[in-house]
């Protein structure tokens, strides 16, 4: 069966689909936004991981030469500075698989990005 056909209904499956490198890699990922964002839930939305609180919070996934890490515009606009290094667009972020992972700016964006979503339920209480 081809690839894309196979249809990832879980974080779990998604990750067991690659080598351990990749494996260790968005393990870290999932470890670290979890850290920071213990009341997210996890899904699968677009065809990857996603963690959700208040409307989708940021979503990662293994591409050819890198990973991609989708933190909303907001996320990618706030950390612009931090970012030059790397290819971005307007909500992504292109982390080589040739370069280490910056996990420590990651968890940051993350953390941004759980007090935008926790603004969200406030005004949304409004």
């Amino acid at each position: 069966m081809e690839e894309s056909a196979v249809k990832i209904e879980t974080i779990d499956a998604y990750i067991s689909r690659y080598d351990e490198d990749i494996r260790a890699i968005l393990q870290e990922f999932r470890r670290l936004i979890k850290e920071e964002a213990p009341d997210a839930t996890e899904k699968i939305s677009y065809q990857m991981p996603t963690f959700y609180l208040n409307g989708n919070l940021v979503h990662f996934a293994v591409q050819k030469n890198h990973i991609g890490f989708y933190p909303a515009p907001s996320g990618v606009a706030a950390f612009k500075e931090e970012l030059t290094d790397y290819k971005t667009s307007k909500g992504a972020i292109q982390f080589p698989l040739t370069k280490p992972i910056p996990y420590e700016l990651v968890r940051r964006i993350v953390r941004f990005r759980v007090e935008e979503a926790k603004g969200k339920k406030k005004q949304n209480k409004k």
